[in-house]
């Protein structure tokens, strides 16, 4: 891998998108420390830092490299955008016009990301005007005036943030949504190490050091596994059959389908995350010391600083909406009847397996199968924050999740450099 960048390094122009890609975010990273106006970032840090808000707000500080408890103007990061994203995939599928459109070529994609930017601004401005209202007690004025400007500059810095992005994809090199979140994640590791160090007890007794080594032993492994994962795929194998058109023989070659283990990647955690949050923000917007049933739901919701079946109960939750939504989410990408008629249409076929619906309920079998494994894996990744919480006391939130988000990056920047690198005839660290 770092003979991929030493080679790509070399190469004038990919050196450019490269050096673009980390001017874009050293922007990003600029934008996390300046606060938004009108808003006590001291008490506020202070109270998300010591209460239960800080398991509402951990995913979202992760994210934006530490600009939630900042504050500041990236306090939303580039989430609003992803849930933008995600929703109009959705909609793709279920909306007949959308799916159209879809299918209509380079146009179509550029309406819908169109589409995606306006619906984007939306989640932004309902977000920023929960959290205005969230936190209005650490506000120096709570009035209109002051509650418009946070809501404006959050708002702002969020279509800043998709801007970004969009720069990212077309001037440089790899994923601009994914680059955010991974700087993000990146950011945040020093801070996550000496939570660590802190959690394990290092230099406070001797067991502190072998704590550590296993904590350390721990993540290699987990990241081990992730990669693992991530790269595993069940290859279907495909024959083509000879056909004559013209004077030219068509057809006879093998090939396969990949499918992944993870398809659905990090997708699952992410919708799985915003619904088990949801009920918590809609809670602190109208009523900051909820009681009886809602505090119930805001403890089960949110259940860092509490304890007990509150926890339990989060995690039971929190890992069948994984389960569910990874088995929807890749049902709604992976269309085998799709797949099997375009087998069909181009005298395709597995072997042993007719053409058709036959074909269509196999790999919906096979996909299944994997779903299965996937789904697991990835609730079980997802609930190692929360582990680490309930058995050191310590909100540890660089946990599965980020290790996922970030493996997952950096595997899909170096496939990229890779094929630029293959285009000029270098060797990538694969071969």
């Amino acid at each position: 891998m770092f003979q991929t960048l030493k080679n790509a390094w070399s190469v004038p122009d990919i050196r450019k998108k490269i050096l673009i890609v980390l001017a874009l975010i050293f922007v990003f990273r600029i934008g996390s420390f300046i606060p938004v106006p009108g808003m006590n970032v001291e008490a506020l840090n202070e109270f998300i830092q010591n209460s239960g808000a800080a398991g509402f707000a951990g995913m979202f500080n992760i994210i934006s490299g530490g600009a939630f408890s900042n504050f500041a103007i990236f306090a939303m990061s580039i989430t609003p955008y992803i849930n933008a994203s995600i929703i109009l995939q959705l909609l793709t599928i279920a909306i007949p016009t959308l799916e159209r459109m879809s299918k209509e070529g380079e146009e179509g994609r550029k309406k819908i990301a169109q589409y995606t930017r306006y619906l984007t601004i939306v989640l932004a401005l309902v977000q920023a005007i929960g959290l205005s209202i969230s936190f209005r007690s650490f506000l120096y004025n709570n009035d209109f005036i002051t509650h418009l400007t946070v809501v404006v500059t959050l708002a702002a810095g969020t279509a800043f943030i998709m801007w970004l992005s969009e720069q990212m994809n077309e001037y440089g090199i790899g994923n601009g949504t994914s680059l955010i979140i991974f700087a993000g994640i990146v950011s945040g590791l020093p801070a996550g190490i000496q939570t660590l160090i802190t959690a394990t007890g290092v230099g406070q007794s001797v067991y502190g050091i072998l704590w550590m080594i296993l904590a350390v032993v721990g993540m290699l492994a987990l990241v081990a596994a992730v990669v693992w994962v991530t790269q595993a795929e069940r290859r279907i194998p495909v024959q083509y059959a000879k056909r004559v058109v013209g004077r030219k023989m068509y057809g006879g070659q093998s090939t396969h389908i990949p499918m992944k283990v993870a398809s659905a990647g990090v997708i699952p955690i992410i919708l799985a995350m915003s619904l088990m949050m949801f009920p918590a923000m809609i809670i602190g917007v109208f009523n900051q010391n909820p009681t009886g049933a809602l505090y119930v739901i805001s403890k089960i919701s949110s259940p860092v600083g509490a304890s007990g079946w509150y926890t339990v109960v989060h995690g039971i939750i929190y890992s069948l909406l994984i389960v569910g939504f990874t088995f929807f989410y890749t049902a709604i990408t992976f269309n085998t009847v799709e797949i099997a008629n375009n087998l069909k249409k181009n005298g395709g076929f597995i072997p042993g397996i007719r053409a058709g619906k036959p074909t269509a309920e196999y790999l919906n079998k096979i996909s299944n199968k994997l779903n299965v494994f996937g789904s697991i894996f990835l609730a079980v990744v997802a609930l190692i924050p929360i582990l680490l919480q309930t058995l050191t006391s310590t909100s540890i939130y660089f946990g599965g999740t980020a290790i996922l988000i970030v493996v997952g990056v950096a595997i899909e920047t170096t496939k990229q450099l890779e094929s630029q690198l293959v285009m000029r005839h270098y060797k990538g660290f694969l071969d």
